[in-house]
């Protein structure tokens, strides 16, 4: 390699250390708290979160982000509680069916 492709190569590494360097505090106060990617990725793995994809439609991701502001919560709350909710709702049908069959079991004298 050349002299000046090795100094343009030491440019071009030094650059790139400085993008990725922290802003320092005096310039930007609050926006070295947050976590990059991958600490993120730590924090949300030890509280137990697990990534989940999920396409919709437009404009049901619309009123989701309506309500979810409307609410004050944000958008990840909302739809956990939502899904908890209709999977509870689907699970109550089954217990009682299931009840109800348990029961004629236990007493031949209901069954017909």
């Amino acid at each position: 390699m050349k002299r000046t492709d090795l100094e343009k190569s030491k440019g071009l590494k030094i650059r790139g250390q400085m993008q990725q360097a922290a802003i320092p505090g005096r310039f930007a106060a609050g926006s070295a708290a947050l976590p990059d990617r991958r600490e993120q990725r730590k924090i949300d793995q030890a509280a137990g979160l697990v990534p989940f994809a999920v396409k919709l439609h437009a404009d049901l991701a619309s009123r989701l982000r309506e309500q979810a502001a409307s609410e004050g919560v944000s958008l990840h709350e909302l739809t956990a509680r939502l899904i908890e909710a209709g999977l509870a709702a689907q699970a109550k049908p089954k217990s009682r069916s299931t009840r109800s069959k348990a029961s004629s079991k236990d007493n031949p004298e209901t069954s017909t």
